[in-house]
């Protein structure tokens, strides 16, 4: 895939958001920066180009307002969680590989449902098979398989609401959610 400095009239808010992170990475906000910062994303635009992923995407504010605030909730439950088990008086707890496969067959949306697994304390994906969209999380707090498969469903119950928030009708259908 190859990509010229005229294709990059069509990434233009990609191109403003790296200036925006590069800016924020000097910590001003001059000319000098923003024209360094446009000719850096430029150039790694067109060096590293990437495939197009917006085919796959339609945003539903009030779901995705909805899956933030449970993915903030989910986030803080955890972190009580994590450090219970560090400051606790008993020993390690216990921890398992599980394997979670996913509904949806998008590259997009398994490596957002990995991102988004990882960020959460006490759960960390170890392996992604992208043939069968199978997650391996090791996860702290899965003693036995019924807490396994609490932890499977929550990471289900995780993608649905990310597709359902950013997923076209097309990847809903395919993943059975519609």
């Amino acid at each position: 895939m190859t990509r010229t400095f005229g294709d990059l009239r069509r990434s233009w808010v990609w191109l403003l958001g790296a200036v925006a992170v590069w800016c924020l990475l000097w910590g001003a906000v001059d000319i000098k920066t923003v024209l360094g910062g446009l000719l850096v994303a430029a150039l790694v635009m067109v060096l590293f180009p990437m495939p197009p992923v917006g085919h796959e995407l339609t945003l539903r504010p009030l779901r995705f307002a909805s899956f933030l605030v449970r993915f903030l909730g989910d986030l803080a439950v955890s972190a009580v969680q994590v450090g219970w088990y560090a400051v606790r008086p008993a020993g390690q707890p216990a921890s398992s590989v599980i394997a979670v496969t996913l509904a949806s067959r998008s590259d997009f949306f398994l490596t957002m449902t990995a991102v988004l697994a990882t960020l959460i304390p006490g759960s960390v994906v170890v392996e992604a098979q992208r043939a069968t969209g199978t997650l391996f999380l090791h996860v702290i707090g899965a003693a036995d398989e019924e807490q396994a498969e609490a932890q499977r469903e929550a990471t289900r119950a995780q993608e649905r609401r990310l597709l359902l928030a950013l997923a076209r009708r097309e990847v809903l259908e395919e993943a059975g959610l519609r």
